[in-house]
């Protein structure tokens, strides 16, 4: 354990001395040997954190992470900010916009970015790409690794220990493997089937149809290569990208849609068609330094509010690993990975995500111009349509990025809940829909009870629902015409104690309804696995809903129903 404000490692939850809690792990910092040009990983309490492990010699401190810059992205940095070739004999790292080339740092702004013309750079690129090589390149990283071996040794036996562990009680065909292409994935992925010293455990990847070409090909070898590996691959194929963009707007930082409509919710319906009602462990790529919000979470997690996908515990053995040791195992371990990092990729979620930085688009413009065009050109009429002075100000400054709510957007109106009182009938609500109703729409009250039509009155198409434990009718549902109302129906709650909070609960349903674009989100929530979406349908089986009413409630709302908070606007 270690207690940051006293700055020492313990052996106790709460350090000793100022009382604060311990963090499970030690952080461990980056120095440099000028002499062997080569970063040293060494733990923040070690007694020899500033003696080079080759040489013998001093170190300096030199910042907290680091990742390898490849020959290919050390040409475009020689390109755009030197010549080409200046640092063909220099160890080069990277952090953030940070490069430390022999150790010395070089800032890269923005706006270095921003001066170089992306047509330009890719035709010098065209041009020197066939001179550039890996000697000096390989020779440097021989040096890494052997500076680091007790680091890597520390590592593997570290990881081994941990799957092993997490994995004790669980037959290996439940356990899975998060594979998304990316060295974070790719690392626990090689962990997992060494640790368990099983190559041929489930791997799921997660194709969202907007990952990078060097990803899928990267994939494709990656099943080549581990031919005993199960691989499934998960993919959204009923919904389009760029339409559900047209619709709902582009995804935001605060509120990537996307994420649940082309990756999580696919990934659900893959462990659904797997394994239905068995628990399973799913080994993530998960790193608390990533983020904030990844720093909150817990090595192994089974919570259902930390769970994005139920029915499965969730472990990741990198927890703890920084930058530097990623590539310090996937270098020293001979692993092959994609292709992107070698560009100058730190990251190779989807292309166009609002979370990549400048410099992952400026890459884009070079590597991926078409797509690239296509996306700008995209937000710009989005950023016209919405009403923006200056669309394309507001586009390339990454404004877009911060957008949240439907403001300006038509879907908007979808997620208002509109209705009046009915005035023939006491307890009774109309409520406003943007289509007729149908068994889809029916079949949201499944959480309340059971659906009787036969119970109905046949000639105004009514439908009861029976409370499951009184056996009596709580709630009338009938189409119904109402002035001002393209399409409505009538619903009216019966034989309760609260009338309004039953109403209440009828409404989120309504908003579901109208609101509802198959985000697939909501398939990820439930528990029982009760609710799922074919087509244009949402669904939910009567014999696996559990009558839990998560679902109709206001937290389940926020959470479950995607649309709603995307789409909600600022009067």
């Amino acid at each position: 354990m270690w207690c940051k404000n006293c700055n020492r490692e313990t052996e106790d939850e709460r350090c000793e001395l100022c009382g604060s809690v311990t963090e499970q792990d030690i952080p461990y910092e980056v120095f440099w040997c000028d002499e062997c040009k080569v970063p040293i990983i060494k733990a923040a309490n070690s007694i020899d954190k500033n003696i080079c492990t080759l040489c013998n010699g001093n170190t300096t401190y030199l910042c907290a992470d680091l990742r390898p810059v490849f020959p290919e992205e050390r040409l475009l940095l020689e390109i755009i900010g030197a010549k080409p070739f200046a640092y063909h004999d220099k160890a080069i790292w990277a952090s953030n916009n940070r490069y430390y080339i022999n150790g010395k740092v070089k800032l890269i702004t923005t706006s270095f970015y921003k001066k170089n013309s992306p047509k330009v750079i890719r035709e010098l690129l065209d041009q020197y790409s066939v001179q550039n090589d890996y000697l000096y390149f390989n020779q440097s990283i021989e040096r890494f690794i052997k500076a680091n071996q007790d680091r890597l040794n520390y590592l593997k036996d570290e990881a081994f220990a941990f799957i092993q562990s997490a994995a004790e009680k669980y037959p290996h065909e439940s356990i899975v493997l998060s594979f998304s292409g990316g060295k974070d994935s790719t690392v626990t992925a090689d962990l997992a089937a060494r640790a368990l010293s099983d190559p041929s455990l489930v791997h799921i990847f997660g194709d969202t149809t907007l990952e990078f070409p060097l990803t899928m090909e990267y994939a494709q070898r990656f099943r080549k290569n581990n031919p005993k590996a199960i691989f499934k691959v998960a993919k959204n194929k009923e919904q389009n990208f760029y339409k559900v963009c047209e619709d709902i707007g582009p995804p935001a930082r605060m509120l990537r849609w996307c994420c649940s409509m082309f990756k999580t919710g696919p990934i659900t319906r893959v462990l659904n068609s797997m394994y239905r009602d068995r628990d399973i462990l799913t080994f993530y790529g998960i790193r608390k330094c990533e983020s904030v919000s990844r720093s909150k979470y817990n090595r192994i997690e089974d919570n259902a509010e930390a769970v994005k996908i139920q029915k499965q515990k969730v472990a990741s053995p990198i927890f703890y690993w920084k930058d530097i040791d990623i590539w310090l195992y996937i270098l020293g371990e001979q692993i092959d990975f994609n292709d992107a990092y070698r560009l100058g990729y730190d990251r190779v979620g989807c292309w166009c995500c609002p979370n990549n930085n400048e410099r992952a688009q400026f890459l884009s413009q070079i590597y991926m111009p078409e797509q690239a065009e296509r996306w700008r050109n995209f937000l710009v009429d989005f950023a016209k349509r919405i009403g923006k002075p200056d669309a394309e100000v507001y586009v390339d400054t990454g404004k877009w990025k911060a957008r949240q709510g439907g403001n300006g957007v038509v879907a908007a109106e979808d997620v208002k809940i509109k209705f009046t009182n009915c005035t023939a009938e006491e307890n009774a609500k109309i409520y406003k829909l943007n289509k007729p109703v149908d068994d889809s729409f029916i079949q949201l009250f499944i959480p309340f009870g059971r659906i009787a039509p036969e119970l109905g009155r046949k000639l105004i198409n009514e439908t009861i629902v029976i409370d499951i434990k009184t056996d009596v009718p709580i709630l009338s549902i009938q189409p119904f015409s109402q002035d001002g109302y393209d399409f409505a129906v009538k619903v009216k709650t019966l034989n309760v104690a609260k009338h309004d909070d039953l109403q209440r609960m009828v409404g989120y349903q309504v908003r579901k309804f109208n609101a509802c674009r198959k985000c697939l989100k909501c398939e990820s929530l439930c528990k029982f696995g009760a609710i799922s979406v074919y087509g244009d349908t949402y669904l939910i089986n009567e014999q696996k809903c559990k009558r839990c009413k998560m679902c109709v409630t206001a937290k389940y709302l926020d959470g479950g129903c995607l649309m709603d908070k995307y789409l909600k606007t600022k009067d």
